[in-house]
């Protein structure tokens, strides 16, 4: 028995000294201690919870969720990589369980020297030169799969490519294919990471986005500020290449790839 707690009957009350909050139910007085209420961080509108700074998912997504955010339409893609870059900032990516949303970008352009389409049209880069809207995947050191989206009208050859994502649906799903158990930022922030948690092949190369079923682009919140930089990995290009601020990210987001210190608002 609790020593700190000393206990008064009569016939009709109990008293518990050291009370905080007084509950009556008809003749019967009981003085308890109340429980805080815990805060709920869930963000409304959203599919996934805040839990410090790292975004949870949900197990699956609503029919309210998919209505709210339907499948993006062809004439989305119809327009320079540069543009499209940024606009698919916050837009999600759908397949099978897994939904993720965007958060990290590089735009690759016509005579860009880091863009595959320098090569001209070959088995791998074709889709690059087809029309916006389908998907450019490619094998990266002949271990990461690559997702693109191609941007522009047929036969321009632009691409965007997604760097990093956050999770809104079908976390085992995407710790399963990772083999990593985490809900940090480096489950997914880098590109091979987003092709893995995605269960991408070569083979979803030139996949139409716009379709239901398979891989799909979903539409999504337009960020409140972004962030710029030069794109990573293109040493190989020319200084003008190098150094353009071609490489675009949710600000404030922690699903982001490194370098971060190369990032600043536009």
């Amino acid at each position: 028995m609790n020593k700190k707690k000393k206990i008064q009957q009569t016939d009709k009350s109990v008293k518990i000294t050291n009370p905080t909050k007084t509950i009556r139910k008809s003749s019967t007085t009981i003085k308890v201690k109340p429980q805080p209420k815990p805060k709920s961080r869930a963000k409304p509108g959203s599919s996934f919870q805040e839990k410090d700074e790292i975004l949870v998912p949900t197990t699956s997504v609503s029919s309210v969720f998919l209505e709210r955010f339907p499948i993006l339409s062809s004439d989305f893609y119809q327009i320079e990589a540069l543009d499209l870059a940024p606009r698919l900032l916050g837009k999600y990516l759908k397949k099978d369980d897994v939904v993720l949303q965007i958060t990290e970008v590089e735009a690759y352009r016509p005579n860009d020297s880091a863009c595959h389409g320098r090569f001209g049209i070959t088995a791998r880069t074709a889709p690059v030169f087809g029309p916006g809207g389908h998907a450019y995947v490619y094998l990266c050191y002949g271990l990461h799969m690559m997702l693109n989206v191609v941007a522009d009208k047929e036969g321009v050859g632009a691409a965007v490519l997604i760097r990093s994502c956050a999770p809104v649906s079908g976390l085992e799903t995407i710790q399963q294919r990772r083999g990593l158990k985490s809900e940090k930022p480096v489950l997914l922030t880098g590109p091979g990471k987003v092709g893995q948690a995605l269960g991408l092949s070569t083979e979803w190369s030139n996949h139409p986005l716009f379709t239901p079923g398979g891989l799909e682009v979903l539409d999504g919140p337009e960020p409140e500020k972004i962030v710029v930089g030069p794109r990573v990995g293109i040493e190989y290009a020319s200084p003008e290449h190098v150094n353009a601020l071609w490489r675009f990210a949710i600000a404030g987001s922690p699903w982001i790839s490194a370098p971060k210190n190369t990032l600043r608002p536009p």
